[in-house]
């Protein structure tokens, strides 16, 4: 369901020769630098001075399995030529890499999980593209992260956590298209600081002309990095750049590096801009 949200989602904006930015609040970026990720997505990232070593992953596994069996819904459904079936789908990934800053060095090893469950209907004895239709029950999405190191040789661990959660039954949700939201939300703490992660969607295109249109569905653009502070960093999927807020100390932007590379780095959520 999510990629055909994204297929139709490309077809729209090259029909409407459309050009995507994420929108950078202007008051930040005037306090912000932004650094383009080289490699984002891929096995090997830098930035500014700062490089990952090769990105080791382990096995990335999706496998779907049967939910549940609806028998009795189907005695009843059989009598007006449909059918209804559950499954349920597994994906899940990890990865390791180093980050430097030439002078420092810190450990990332993460790991992604998913399982989405749905029922089917389908018309019975239907070959057609038409023929069939499901309705997402549940979505689980943890993306875990343990960070090991960094510019001090007292620093702390930090763990970085992520999720993406819906549950018809439990939200009484009662819209049969219901779809995976694209955003997750988080934070990384190393137990006396904490980053709050939340995600970033856009609505308004800049057109070919120049000016401004409007889609209409959101997209996720990128994330916010926060403290009680206020922003310190913005990760953007887009153009795979990092912003970071100039007043961030050698140690602070070693670790948001950090948590922006492990965001890039992920395979079962990757937003594939």
């Amino acid at each position: 369901m999510k990629t055909t949200v994204l297929v139709i989602a490309a077809s729209c904006l090259m029909g409407c020769s459309t050009s995507i930015k994420l929108a950078v609040p202007q008051t930040f970026k005037e306090q912000a630098t932004m650094e383009h990720v080289d490699g984002a997505r891929g096995n090997k990232m830098s930035m500014a001075n700062f490089t990952t070593s090769r990105i080791k992953r382990g096995a990335h596994v999706s496998y779907p399995g049967w939910g549940r069996a609806y028998i009795l819904e189907n005695l009843v459904l059989q009598q007006i030529g449909l059918g209804m079936s559950g499954t349920t789908e597994n994906e899940k990934a990890r990865f390791h890499y180093e980050l430097s800053d030439g002078k420092s060095t810190a450990e990332i090893y993460a790991h992604e999980k998913a399982v989405t469950k749905k029922t089917e209907y389908s018309v019975l004895n239907n070959n057609s593209f038409f023929g069939s239709f499901e309705k997402l029950e549940q979505y689980n999405y943890i993306f875990s992260a343990m960070i090991y190191g960094g510019t001090k040789p007292t620093s702390k661990v930090w763990e970085l956590m992520m999720t993406n959660i819906y549950d018809r039954k439990a939200e009484n949700d009662k819209n049969i298209f219901a779809y995976i939201k694209a955003g997750d939300n988080g934070l990384a703490t190393n137990g006396s600081d904490t980053i709050y992660i939340k995600p970033l969607s856009i609505k308004k295109t800049e057109m070919a002309n120049g000016k401004t249109g409007t889609l209409p569905f959101k997209l996720l653009s990128g994330y916010e990095l926060s403290t009680s502070g206020g922003v310190i960093a913005i990760v953007d999927l887009i153009d795979r750049n990092v912003w970071f807020y100039n007043e961030l100390d050698a140690e602070e932007k070693f670790n948001v590096s950090a948590i922006a590379t492990a965001i890039l780095a992920r395979r079962v959520h990757n937003e594939q801009w």
